[in-house]
């Protein structure tokens, strides 16, 4: 009954009408996962640990905690301000793409519709990288039914939030740290 129930109100979500959903349709409607992508793999919900050098001084323990052995914590609020980020990262750098720290696939490429300087503001105002939907790499993102944001290799990224603005992907940065596949490659 409340699986039935539950599919109601993510359907009525979908549509546009007032809801409890954790998603507001768009990209989260179209990147639905189910909790098959966090079972245990060998490295807690991952295949293997973090990558090695994570971009922005991310700290490594801290990334593996949360990308692997974690469903429900995060980084604390404000810690992308600890790292290099935002002085390695600017205008400058046009679309950045954020990688999973595992796997190293591709998962947002922000800012998109919006000037760097946003993509900070909306960041700072809620402590944590937030991205939108024209930001979301859908083949490697997943959003579970309780707005749990995860990559398909079963990193877990953090939650959508929506807001009167749409969905909003409130990630750790440990989570999108990673390097490219080719570079994790050499």
């Amino acid at each position: 009954m409340y699986r039935k129930l539950f599919h109601s109100v993510l359907i009525m979500g979908v549509s546009g009408s007032k809801s409890t959903s954790k998603f507001s349709g768009g990209v989260a409607a179209q990147c639905l996962g189910d909790e098959s992508l966090m079972s245990k793999k060998a490295h807690g919900t991952c295949e293997a640990p973090v990558q090695k050098n994570l971009r922005w001084n991310c700290d490594e323990k801290t990334a593996d905690n949360i990308c692997c052995f974690n469903r429900h914590y995060a980084e604390h609020s404000g810690y992308f301000k600890s790292t290099s980020f935002l002085t390695e990262e600017g205008d400058q750098s046009g679309e950045i793409t954020f990688y999973d720290s595992v796997s190293g696939k591709p998962l947002f490429i922000a800012p998109r519709n919006r000037s760097f300087k946003d993509f900070v503001k909306e960041s700072q105002a809620h402590g944590w990288p937030s991205f939108r939907d024209s930001e979301v790499v859908t083949e490697n993102v997943r959003i579970l039914p309780n707005g749990e944001t995860v990559s398909v290799d079963g990193t877990h990224l953090g939650h959508n939030l929506p807001d009167h603005s749409g969905n909003r992907y409130c990630i750790n940065l440990v989570s999108v740290a990673g390097r490219p596949i080719e570079e994790t490659n050499k």
